[in-house]
């Protein structure tokens, strides 16, 4: 049977998946793996790949290069979002991804990205509709509303984790007014976004933002993909994690469970964003899939 990897690149983290189709029309998963790398380092204020990032970036390449070739895999998409749309010096990526794992990068729209982060919401989670899937990056939010099988609206908004703390919070832990000049901007790409969150019957988060408020509010010492997958995130707990985030220096944040070194600087950016969405979809309350993009991506690649 067919076996393929899907591999997305986004602007902190890098993940393969691998998955093998199987003769009664299922997949199996033979690996899933993530690696945050911090590509977009810099990125927002210089408007190219810093050295040290795309050495990070090339390690995690060998890596994934060595699963790839030992699974047999068929078929290879390796797909890069934010932070290669921005740069100048993006070629000296791509020489490198392509030396590495033998395929070009494929630097995909925001809206290819917010289509492929529904479908793979869909592979994994069922949700009252309409439902509203939300993508916190590094560089970009998507925000996508699903009805049935049709993507209503998708936006790719110029926010995310990485930019928000380069770009607003420069104090470690961030001045009150750090926090409200970034609640401002983000506050206005939201409300100029077009989704009409009164509507919203439910927000499905994903990504590792979402992902980490879940660990954090369900008190993991181990990261755990089965308990963190479903969890509903209130309002209450959302807003918590963020007023934590947001006030703590980063080397306490570094020391937390399941908070890995590279999220740990720009995990108070993202709960930001994360914040101001939940304070307007109706109730606040977000449910988390660990299915996403990269789902979206490797699924697609099966047919």
């Amino acid at each position: 049977m067919t076996t393929v990897a899907a591999i997305d690149c986004g602007t902190n983290s890098i993940r393969l998946l691998v998955l093998r189709g199987r003769s009664d029309g299922g997949t199996t998963e033979l690996c899933r793996e993530v690696r945050l790398a911090r590509l977009g380092q810099g990125v927002d204020a210089t408007g190219e790949f810093h050295a040290d990032a795309l050495a990070r970036a090339f390690v995690v390449c060998d890596e994934f290069a060595g699963i790839v070739a030992d699974l047999g895999v068929d078929r290879l998409r390796f797909v890069a979002t934010s932070a290669a749309r921005d740069v100048t010096n993006r070629d000296v990526f791509f020489d490198g991804v392509r030396g590495r794992l033998g395929v070009d990068v494929d630097v995909i729209t925001g809206d290819e990205e917010a289509r492929l982060s529904a479908e793979g919401v869909r592979s994994g989670i069922e949700a009252p509709q309409p439902a509203l899937v939300l993508d916190i990056g590094g560089g970009s939010t998507e925000l996508v509303v699903v009805e049935g099988d049709d993507v209503v609206l998708s936006i790719s908004l110029n926010v995310g984790a990485v930019r928000v703390r380069e770009r607003f919070l420069h104090t470690d832990p961030p001045t009150t007014g750090e926090q409200q000049a970034a609640r401002e901007f983000i506050g206005g790409l939201l409300d100029g976004s077009g989704v009409d969150f009164g509507a919203i019957a439910t927000a499905v988060g994903v990504a590792g933002t979402v992902t980490s408020v879940a660990a954090a509010t369900l008190g993991l010492d181990k990261y755990s993909r089965d308990a963190v997958h479903g969890a509903r995130l209130s309002r209450d707990d959302i807003a918590a994690a963020c007023a934590h985030w947001t006030t703590t220096k980063v080397a306490d944040i570094e020391s937390e469970p399941c908070m890995h070194p590279l999220r740990a600087g720009v995990i108070g950016g993202g709960s930001l964003i994360l914040d101001e969405i939940s304070a307007r979809v109706p109730g606040g309350c977000v449910l988390v899939s660990e299915t996403d993009i990269l789902d979206g991506i490797a699924h697609e690649l099966l047919g």
